[in-house]
């Protein structure tokens, strides 16, 4: 491999490790049992709004009710939202960079 390949390798890579975001980890492990119970309290809260006789409840209510569920589900997707993000850039960096080793 010549000198001026192996150059634009490294920049690529150097790129490519700039360029792609991890996800950030918090500090303090989650406990998994934690939020495990956390997740099930949710689930069962919503199966109880859901069993609920709704045609008794005032307007008010049923408002406050629609409020706990965008709650419940906003609480319940937090957690849930983890992953390695990869813009188009970077997808493309590495396309070019298998194209040039291979």
């Amino acid at each position: 491999m010549s000198s001026t390949n192996f150059l634009k390798t490294a920049f690529l890579t150097l790129c490519i490790a700039i360029a792609i975001p991890a996800t950030s980890f918090s500090a303090v492990p989650a406990d998994s049992s934690a939020n495990a119970r956390e997740y099930t309290k949710l689930v069962n809260r919503v199966y109880e709004i859901q069993s609920m006789d709704k045609t008794n409840l005032s307007s008010s209510e049923k408002k406050a009710l629609k409020k706990e569920l965008k709650e419940l589900k906003t609480q319940a997707t937090e957690g849930s939202s983890r992953g390695v993000y990869l813009s188009i850039g970077a997808i493309i960096i590495i396309i070019l960079l298998l194209i040039l080793i291979l």
